[in-house]
């Protein structure tokens, strides 16, 4: 669609609000129409009704003359002339009105049968009524002209303006597919309507999107830089084994230094599909009913003797023992990770202590140490992918470890949370929903 078309409302939307407003207008107009007639009808009926009664009084009190005089009486001065006929038991006729001046087709009769047997008939000419509702179709098609008139031009205002979010929004996504940039917004209009929500839907998705695309780049851009130092590390020991004298020792070694490297380089690569896929959901789960107490016990023990060699107090502190739904291989990576985080960081003489509890419906395990805790500017940052803080950078590592735990933890349906502050240590808290308490 062209920028010119696209500015212009479109012919069949403008058509079905204008549709829609004269379907409505046309029922109530037709409604009216035939209100008006039955009422007008029904007024006649009644104007009958109640001159038979009248006639009936009369002819019963004076006979046919008293009934006789009041006709014509009224016949001179009456606004609505009445047609009268009164036919005696042997069917004579006798017309109180000149019958010359009446066409039956158009008289709205009604007739009476007195106690005498005499039957007395009031008509009422249709020719004023007719007159009114001609005139009165006249002035409804007047009206449903200017309805029509009005339909399409109030069709091409609200098309209008229901359009406008949609233009903004189509604006925005082609300056994003020309520039590549994700940085603009729509403007969200006053009202609370449905496009205005989805304006701020798409507001919200761009920000999701420019977020990722942030975090991509800067992810690509740590990975390049981790993956130049080991990628380095190869090429120098390669090129150095080279240019030396043939030694089978020395090309032992090279290659031994180059398959530890290619380890760190395949270590990171498979922990950065791990996460990817945990955060996707695609990670598979082999889940089975463990007790929490066993997972951290089996990761305790992986580092008891490397605390007591760093000169630590390690403490495992079992409170309650809740059972939860997870896959064993994937809850020791977390229960790993974190323990291994404590102990690195911890300096000589610190504590690491690790907690097993329940907190209302979920299943907690907590790390506790005493080492030089994260500063709060870091803090938010600890979870996102390479990010490594400034006390981290001096111990060897990829800054893929807590990532790693909380991509696990929420693909499990639990939470993992960071507290800490320079210099008194810090806890992270793993929160998975559990099937009992034992």
């Amino acid at each position: 669609m062209s920028s010119a078309s696209a500015s212009r409302p479109p012919l069949f939307l403008t058509l079905w609000y204008a549709s829609l407003f004269v379907a409505g207008s046309l029922a109530i107009v037709l409604l009216t129409y035939f209100l008006t007639s039955a009422s007008l009808r029904q007024r006649d009926q009644q104007i009958i009704q109640i001159k038979l009664g009248e006639y009936a009084t009369i002819y019963a009190q004076g006979g046919l003359r008293a009934l006789a005089s009041t006709v014509q009486a009224e016949q001179r001065t009456a606004a609505e002339r009445l047609f009268v006929r009164v036919i005696d038991g042997g069917s004579e006729a006798i017309v109180m009105s000149d019958r010359d001046e009446w066409d039956v087709r158009a008289l709205e009769t009604a007739s009476i049968r007195l106690r005498d047997g005499t039957v007395m008939q009031v008509g009422k000419s249709t020719e004023a009524r007719r007159d009114i509702l001609a005139r009165f179709r006249v002035t409804l098609g007047i009206v449903t002209l200017s309805i029509v008139v009005i339909a399409l031009t109030g069709g091409w205002i609200a098309t209008e303006a229901a359009l406008q979010p949609i233009r903004r929004l189509t604006t925005a996504v082609r300056k994003i597919i020309a520039t590549g940039q994700t940085r603009d917004r729509v403007p969200v209009g006053p009202s609370d309507d449905a496009l205005d929500e989805l304006t701020r839907l798409f507001n919200v998705m761009l920000d999701r999107v420019e977020g990722l695309v942030a975090g991509m780049r800067g992810a690509l851009d740590n990975v390049a830089h981790d993956l130049r130092t080991p990628l380095t590390r190869v090429r120098g020991v390669a090129e150095t084994a080279l240019a030396a004298p043939a030694d089978v020792a020395r090309y032992r070694e090279a290659l031994a230094d180059c398959i530890e490297e290619t380890d760190h380089v395949l270590t990171m690569l498979n922990t950065l599909m791990d996460i990817s896929e945990a955060e996707s959901g695609a990670m598979p789960l082999n889940r089975s009913t463990l007790p929490l107490s066993e997972i951290v016990l089996r990761a305790a023990d992986l580092y008891r003797e490397v605390a007591e060699a760093r000169h630590l107090a390690f403490n495992v502190d079992l409170r309650h023992d809740p059972t939860v739904s997870a896959d064993r291989v994937r809850l020791e990576q977390v229960a790993a990770n974190l323990i291994d985080n404590a102990v690195k960081y911890t300096p000589a003489g610190g504590t690491v202590t690790v907690e097993v509890d329940v907190v209302g419906s979920f299943g907690v395990m907590r790390v506790r140490d005493t080492g030089s805790g994260i500063p709060a500017s870091e803090l938010p940052h600890v979870w996102d992918r390479l990010f490594r803080g400034d006390a981290a950078r001096s111990a060897r590592g990829l800054g893929l470890g807590l990532s790693l735990v909380k991509a696990i933890v929420e693909a499990h349906g639990g939470r993992v949370e960071a507290d800490s502050s320079v210099g008194r240590g810090s806890t992270f808290t793993v929160s998975l929903p559990r099937l009992s308490q034992m």
